[in-house]
């Protein structure tokens, strides 16, 4: 799995290179905003050329995943460098204001649980936030984007969040009133940006009318796309499709003009391509996932005017089936522990993730806020011992045959089927822990899901044993994980319930961790949900899958993302060019 890039491979990236590179000009200065507060600095502009791995149907992260773009990576960030939002989720795993005077706390008033159960939450707007296009930003704006998110005709923007939202109040043009009918602890985040983004202010000035007036067409707007206007760090200057974009930097901007003047952002769909670019000089930042683990160690072993960052992004992990198994073990605890014991995981890492990730022992992300205090006390660990694990699965009654391959007493074998679908992660993780299973003396067998199949719910939900996934593991998926997520045909087998684990238990510590709005109090809650899942092996997890980003030693004040919940381009305003 280790590799080196040899001399053909890097002639052969310059090469690419010089193909890929679009042939156009530097971008002149940009134009001054018409809400603009300062000009742009003297001398010449600062500007860098970043890329992603595909192009996006528009800059909203919400209206790419119902456009079916959503598996372009990188698109919260991009909307992050364009658009701004009440609070945006910071580098400590908070929100920090943007839009807003403050964010609404217990502490500072602006967030009141009543003595019912239901919430009021209250934003103030600041005076100088203000419209790429020099319009100010009012309490209308969001009341709109919470009307949109409310339209069942507009699936783009819609969410269960708003069905517990009363009403949208807005008694002057700087303040937002939300009255929810129950308790939700993301209340806070409703208008921020980054990964819990519902509903980012859209610009009522320009879309209330036809959103009145012709919903019909509302999605099809140039204001989508080519004609976007955000009130974020940088505005939209030109989208040449299938090639690039190019923004500049907004003077009006409510934290102040951006560092950087221009930014160009180039879609290359293929990795190799993209590689080949950041190699010859000609990218020097990568935006969301756009290249694999080990390109990203080729590319750290031979860019020496850059380097690679590790940012939190997913966990690869194994769900057993739940709703009638096969084979019917499957259900028992102890088997479950067992399988997850005779996994070498740490080698998985060590092949696989080359080293730069660590073994999942849980679905929480290693950076994500109380995570020390729980893994510590919280979680059950299950270290690689297959000489344990065989007593345990000798214990359930199964001995082994001629053959070295567990078989019960009536001569059946012990055997079990591992589904991955194709792409290059599932289908490596999926080899590998079919070889350990073997060598435990499993009759494993791996199943690679026909693509043709990949979209059928029924099939995908109803697999026999065990399926290898590689999915998000941030504190918002847990609320995949009640009983009434589990694909089944009463559902018509929609809901992100992997496993089909059903669980009462469960069910009761998620509804009280998602109504308990003091941070301490969550998490206890939240150590109990962790304790029962790593218990009950409700999913096999292998290790973290964490998102590189290539990024140029002449950046300032660049990173990869922080946490799950925000984005790397959080603070694109203090984004810079060494001098």
């Amino acid at each position: 799995l280790r590799h080196r890039l040899n001399a053909g491979w890097i002639v052969l990236a310059l090469t690419l290179a010089a193909c890929a590179a679009p042939t156009t000009t530097a971008p002149t200065a940009p134009a001054s905003s018409q809400a603009g507060t300062t000009s742009q600095p003297p001398g010449p502009p600062k500007r860098i050329v970043i890329a992603m791995q595909g192009e996006p149907f528009t800059m909203s992260g919400q209206v790419n995943t119902a456009a079916g773009s959503s598996t372009v990576r990188g698109v919260d960030e991009l909307e992050q460098l364009v658009h701004a939002g009440m609070a945006t989720a910071d580098k400590a795993g908070g929100l920090t204001p943007q839009l807003a005077e403050a964010v609404p706390s217990v502490e500072n008033g602006l967030w009141k649980v009543l003595p019912d159960g239901r919430m009021e939450t209250t934003w103030k707007i600041r005076s100088n936030a203000r419209w790429q296009d020099g319009t100010p930003v009012t309490s209308r704006d969001f009341a709109l984007a919470v009307t949109l998110g409310r339209d069942t005709d507009l699936v783009s923007f819609r969410s269960r969040v708003y069905d517990t939202i009363q009403a949208v109040e807005t008694p002057d043009p700087q303040t937002v009133l939300v009255r929810w009918s129950k308790p939700y602890i993301k209340a806070d985040a409703l208008f921020a940006l980054g990964a819990d983004r519902l509903a980012a202010p859209v610009p009522s000035h320009l879309l209330e009318a036809p959103y009145t007036t012709d919903k019909a067409t509302f999605m099809e707007l140039p204001y989508w796309s080519t004609s976007f206007v955000g009130a974020g760090p940088f505005k939209l200057r030109t989208w040449v499709r299938d090639n690039y974009l190019q923004l500049e930097a907004f003077d009006g901007f409510v934290g102040g003009r951006p560092k950087l003047d221009e930014i160009e952002v180039r879609f290359i769909p293929d990795q190799n391509a993209l590689v080949a670019n950041i190699l010859s000089g000609t990218v020097e930042l990568t935006l969301g996932r756009s290249v694999s683990i080990n390109q990203a160690v080729q590319v750290r072993d031979q860019w020496h005017d850059g380097h690679v960052e590790m940012a939190p992004d997913s966990w690869a992990s194994v769900f057993p089936q739940f709703i009638n198994p096969t084979p019917a073990i499957i259900g028992n605890v102890q088997f479950r522990r067992a399988m997850l014991q005779a996994i070498d995981r740490q080698e998985m890492v060590d092949t696989i993730e080359d080293g730069l990730s660590s073994v999942a022992d849980s679905w929480m992300q290693p950076n994500q806020q109380a995570y020390q205090e729980i893994e510590r006390q919280q979680v059950v660990r299950y270290a690689y011992d297959p000489r344990r694990a065989a007593d345990a699965i000798e214990q359930l009654g199964y001995h082994k045959g001629p053959d070295g391959t567990y078989q019960d007493a009536t001569g059946q074998k012990l055997s079990v089927e591992l589904r991955a679908s194709q792409t290059d992660l599932n289908q490596r993780v999926m080899l590998a822990v079919t070889s350990f299973w073997q060598k435990l003396g499993v009759d494993a067998s791996s199943y690679l899901i026909p693509r043709q199949l990949a979209s059928d719910d029924e099939f995908r939900a109803s697999y026999p044993g065990f399926e290898v996934t590689r999915r998000s593991n941030d504190l918002r998926g847990l609320g995949n994980l009640y009983s009434s997520q589990a694909p089944q045909a009463s559902n018509h087998f929609t809901g992100g319930n992997n496993g089909r684990y059903q669980s009462p238990e469960l069910d009761a510590l998620l509804d009280n961790y998602f109504v308990t709005i003091a941070p301490r109090d969550r998490t206890t809650v939240l150590g109990q949900i962790l304790h029962h899942l790593s218990d009950q092996v409700v999913v096999l997890g292998l290790f973290y899958d964490p998102q590189p980003v290539l990024i140029g030693n002449r950046l300032r004040n660049v990173n990869a993302k922080p946490t799950p919940d925000a984005t790397q381009a959080w603070n694109a305003n203090e984004w810079d060019v060494a001098s």
